[in-house]
């Protein structure tokens, strides 16, 4: 995830101090979800997310008593954009099989191109990280077994296939930031995509 450059930390950068927006919570979880994808949990650290937004610990400790709660934030941040948003927007869409490719080929290039999710799944021993993981799991499995139900598979063949989709993706995920050379290339990758949800849909 790239995170968006603040009037704040523009305004210092030009040395124009008037006029400059307060930063929110929300500025201060998307910075640390950016540190996380680039080097892990460990990149959460105050000080140099305060220089990468262009300001002081003071706008930090206007928000959060420590760094714990900073990671909550993004952590639910994370949960936010990258599972609630996603069915959102998906839920435009009213037939369920169409939905369920365009989910898992929406979600599965997304997370090819950004390394958060491999970063958190790598981190998935800490407390916080294991809990929203916990939520976040549940909640993407049983919304595609839910879609698996609307196309008329029974429930436990359902949440069977939905966990299924989700290994796939979760794989697909790992092997595109491991061995990225270990799958179709480019080109391919929407038909290698299609098939997949095509074996899975079989009845």
């Amino acid at each position: 995830m790239a995170m968006r450059r603040t009037e704040e930390g523009a305004g210092k950068g030009r040395g124009q101090h008037a006029g400059r927006r307060r930063l929110t919570a929300r500025d201060w979880a998307d910075a640390a979800l950016a540190a996380m994808a680039e080097r892990g949990l460990a990149a959460v650290a105050v000080e140099p997310l305060a220089a990468r937004l262009g300001t002081t610990k003071g706008s930090f400790y206007w928000h959060f008593t420590n760094r714990e709660a900073l990671i909550e934030a993004a952590l639910e941040r994370w949960e936010e954009i990258c599972t609630e948003e996603i069915i959102t927007a998906v839920e435009a869409e009213p037939d369920p099989e169409r939905r369920l490719r365009t989910l898992l080929r929406q979600a599965t290039t997304s997370a090819a191109d950004d390394p958060l999710e491999v970063s958190l799944l790598a981190t998935a021993a800490h407390p916080q990280v294991a809990a929203v993981l916990g939520r976040v799991t549940e909640r993407r499995i049983g919304y595609v077994a839910q879609l698996f139900e609307e196309l008329g598979f029974p429930g436990p063949e359902a949440r069977t296939r939905g966990l299924l989709a989700y290994s796939s993706y979760l794989g697909h995920t790992q092997l595109a930031h491991a061995v990225p050379q270990a799958l179709p290339p480019a080109a391919e990758s929407d038909a290698y995509l299609e098939s997949v949800m095509d074996t899975l849909l079989r009845r």
